[in-house]
This record gives structure tokens, C-alpha cells and sequence, in this order.
């Protein structure tokens, strides 16, 4: 497996890998895709799409920007076919190594409230909760849902 930062030439690739992860994490609570080619290219003019590949092609991908001192890292995305296999976590090490190397001190995340499993995900990896605040305004959801904003030193 090989790390590298997505280019224009990747946006079909993200947006699909990215839309499958989530719809298969997230289908019980939202019906509809998770992001469009506009909206990744959109991510791409601040931050940096970090792929992880092989012979058989993009295996998952992290968003990841630089905010001052701060990085904020999200859309964390592994082929549906491949999770369970470490892939994740391999990412979120590139994606603080990524944002270290740039010079962020902290990095920040926000989690949907009802994906019970990325709590103790984050948490293993040196996440602390820092606050909640409400879901994407006019973004219909079956359950009533928020994000929880955490954060870790990167230092």
C-alpha cells in the first residue's frame, strides 16, 4: 500500500470511494449520497485528499487542512470491500503525520453522533471530545443526530 496526495485526475475516484464507505455506514440514519465531484473539488481548493493505493487500485481515502496551528481532518473512507483490514487507521496515521509535517500542533475532528463505533475508533488513537454542535443545517435525517468535535495534540 502507497500514500499519496489526490490530484485533479482523482475526483470520480474519491467521490465514489467516499460514497460507498458512507452509504453503507450511514444508510440507517440519511438517504442520500455522501458528497459530489463538485463538492470534493470544492475540498480540494483548501485542504488535501490523501490516497491509499495499490495493484488493485484506491483502497480509501482522508481529507485533511491545515487551519493555523490546527489541522481538521474528515470524510475518512475505506473501500467497503477492504474495511475491517487496518486500512483506516493506516490512514488517520498518514493524514497526522501529513498535517504534523505541515506544522499543525493539534488536530480536530468532528463525528456523527450515531455512529456508535467511531467514539472508541478515535479514542484509541488519542482523541479527547471538546464539544458537540448541531448536524448540517436543511440536511434531512431519520433520526434526530449531531456531531461531536474531538481533537488530539499532534506533538
Amino acid at each position: 500500500m502507497q500514500t499519496r496526495v489526490a490530484e485533479g485526475s482523482d475526483v470520480e475516484a474519491i467521490t465514489t470511494v467516499i460514497n460507498a464507505a458512507f452509504k453503507r455506514a450511514e444508510s440507517f440514519f440519511i438517504e442520500r449520497d455522501r458528497i459530489d465531484y463538485d463538492a470534493v473539488r470544492r475540498f480540494m481548493q483548501c485542504g488535501q485528499f490523501l490516497l491509499l493505493e495499490d495493484d488493485r487500485g484506491l483502497a480509501g481515502c482522508v481529507y485533511v487542512e491545515k487551519r493555523g496551528d490546527r489541522a481538521y481532518t474528515g470524510l475518512l473512507a475505506v473501500d467497503p470491500s477492504r474495511q475491517k483490514a487496518g486500512l483506516g487507521s493506516q490512514l488517520m496515521i498518514a493524514a497526522e503525520d501529513h498535517a504534523r509535517e505541515s506544522g499543525s500542533r493539534f488536530m480536530d475532528i468532528r463525528i456523527v453522533s450515531l455512529r456508535r463505533e467511531l467514539p472508541e475508533f478515535y479514542f484509541r488513537r488519542g482523541y479527547t471530545p471538546t464539544g458537540t454542535e448541531p448536524f448540517t443545517a436543511g440536511l434531512k435525517t431519520k433520526i434526530p443526530c449531531h456531531f461531536i468535535n474531538m481533537s488530539k495534540p499532534l506533538v
